[in-house]
């Protein structure tokens, strides 16, 4: 289970952040590159939009690496907020583990 009090790196920031920036590469640019529109690019750097199994096969096609690279970023994120807000967190402790298996 993700203990961490740090919340972490948003995918957006990882993609703006550590592939975008360092290879010049604008929004319109990656839009082309991944074969979509602008928008959907835009919703991913302004966190507007999580990344699917689609994104990520995608993303990792253009970028050269995994497709498993971000889907874990945003899995991080995921669990991160879910342990971190109040409501959610209630809900998650008002569940009861079971003694033995079914």
């Amino acid at each position: 289970m993700l203990m961490t009090k740090r919340r972490p790196a948003p995918v957006s920031e990882i993609l703006t952040e550590e592939f975008m920036r360092p290879m010049g590469l604008t929004q319109a640019g990656l839009a082309e590159a991944m074969g979509v529109q602008r928008k959907h690019v835009n919703e991913l750097c302004n966190d507007r939009r999580r990344i699917t199994a689609a994104t990520a096969l995608i993303l990792a096609r253009v970028f050269g690496n995994s497709p498993d690279f971000w889907l874990n970023a945003q899995r991080r994120n995921e669990l991160w907020e879910a342990m971190h807000d109040p409501a959610e967190r209630r809900r998650i402790e008002r569940a009861k583990p079971l003694k033995t298996a079914a």
